[in-house]
């Protein structure tokens, strides 16, 4: 065989082809991974094979049922599930899909270097705080209800802040590109009867957040001092420093599998290139 005869134009656009179609489906299942977009997809697959098994034992009525399931489920789908839309149109419009750099990751650690000081200060000595960060998702209609800080993140300025009877210390303070954007910001608060009873505005507002955006969300309780995260919907109740700096790193960062996407990425690209160079 000759790989002359291999890598025509035609050969080379479907390779390019099939490329293209693996890093969009890569990247929906990053995007997804975590959020109820992926019970979204179990729902499908079974829709779609109660379909095929219809048409093929012959089950008309149950196959007429499933097409207008799918039909009407694309509006359902646009409705229901229009915070992971968003959030996969900002990935786009942002650019997002891409791999973080080395100075984003640098940002990221200072992040949680000042994060974990103002967490260990407030947590021993029973301080209430409430602190938001932008992931994907944007946060500019409740940044618009906070107090402009725009300052570099630090620990000393988050505990400042969070000092009761100071003036910004009621409300969220939100952080943006690594940044605090906003202090004393309101948040939606959770309607939901599966947070404990126990619990305050600050962990329904952290709650309420979390149904909304894909954002994170630090919650320091001022009657016992525990540190909670929301995320996705999700709380993450009485965590050590382990457990949060844990959980921050694994979200902020960049992990191993973008690493390895970057890599498999940079060789196919080398790999066509050092061809058509030697081809020319």
């Amino acid at each position: 065989m000759n790989w002359s005869d291999f890598f025509t134009l035609h050969n080379l656009t479907n390779l390019i082809d099939i490329l293209v179609v693996w890093f969009i489906i890569y990247n929906l299942i990053l995007m997804i991974r975590g959020t109820k977009a992926v019970q979204l997809l179990r729902g499908i697959v079974i829709i779609a094979l109660i379909k095929i098994v219809s048409v093929y034992v012959g089950l008309s009525t149950v196959s007429w049922i499933m097409d207008q399931v799918i039909n009407w489920g694309v509006i359902a789908m646009v409705i229901i599930f229009q915070p992971e839309i968003r959030r996969g149109l900002e990935h786009l419009g942002r650019g997002s899909l891409l791999v973080k750099g080395k100075k984003e990751n640098e940002a990221a650690k200072k992040l949680i270097r000042a994060l974990d000081r103002a967490i260990q200060y407030m947590s021993k000595r029973r301080i209430g705080a409430l602190i938001t960060i932008q992931m994907n998702t944007g946060l500019e209609e409740y940044i618009e209800t906070g107090i402009d800080v725009d300052a570099d993140v630090s620990g000393e300025l988050l505990i400042n802040i969070f000092i009761p009877n100071t003036p910004l210390h009621d409300g969220a303070v939100i952080i943006k590109d690594n940044r605090v954007a906003v202090a004393a910001a309101y948040l939606p608060l959770s309607q939901s009867n599966l947070i404990p009873k126990e619990l305050g505005t600050r962990h329904r507002a952290a709650v309420g957040i979390s149904e909304l955006t894909d954002a994170l969300t630090i919650v320091i309780s001022e009657e016992t001092g525990e540190v909670s995260i929301t995320q996705n919907n999700e709380l993450l109740r009485g965590m050590t420093q382990d457990d949060y700096l844990k959980y921050l790193q694994n979200q902020l960062l960049t992990n191993t599998d973008q690493q390895d996407h970057r890599t498999f990425i940079n060789t196919v690209v080398s790999f066509i290139d050092s061809h058509f160079r030697g081809g020319r």
